[in-house]
């Protein structure tokens, strides 16, 4: 599962909204300062990521929260959005090129032309089927616990 942590940020009965702050790795590293491209993720704001969710655990604004996503939705996502495109793209490439251009005697701007057109084909199937609504409740975090905002002391050196 992966997960991340939220700020409760507005409740309406069992909705709830959070809010999570998108994190670059530039603000983790250690020669940010020395670094071109930490200057640069350091002039331009942090980007904050907002969603709604149906939980039932009693919450106020403010908690934090850590929220996940199944890791296996995530990669199947991933992995039909960067590879029907390309796998469209290639299965037509290789049609056209030995179909097209060696049989018909066609100009390879055809099999280009082919390429790409099932390379956007590619790409709206993998559209209509990331939007579709199974999907999308496979994709939507889930609460999974509430984080302990209280330190405990115990002794003080």
């Amino acid at each position: 599962m992966i997960e991340e942590t939220a700020r409760v940020v507005a409740i309406n009965g069992s909705q709830v909204t959070l809010q999570s702050q998108l994190k670059s790795t530039c603000h983790s590293c250690s020669q940010q300062d020395d670094c071109g491209s930490g200057q640069v993720a350091k002039a331009f704001p942090q980007k904050r990521l907002t969603t709604e969710i149906t939980t039932d655990i009693k919450l106020a604004i403010g908690d934090e929260v850590v929220i996940g996503v199944q890791d296996k939705d995530l990669l199947t996502a991933a992995f039909e959005v960067y590879m029907l495109p390309l796998i469209a793209m290639l299965i037509a490439a290789s049609f056209a090129q030995l179909y097209l251009v060696e049989q018909l005697g066609w100009s390879e701007v055809y099999a280009i032309i082919f390429a790409m057109f099932a390379a956007v084909i590619g790409f709206l199937v993998a559209k209509k089927r990331q939007n579709s609504s199974g999907r999308q409740r496979q994709l939507q975090p889930a609460l999974i616990r509430k984080c302990d905002n209280q330190i405990s002391i115990t002794e003080v050196l």
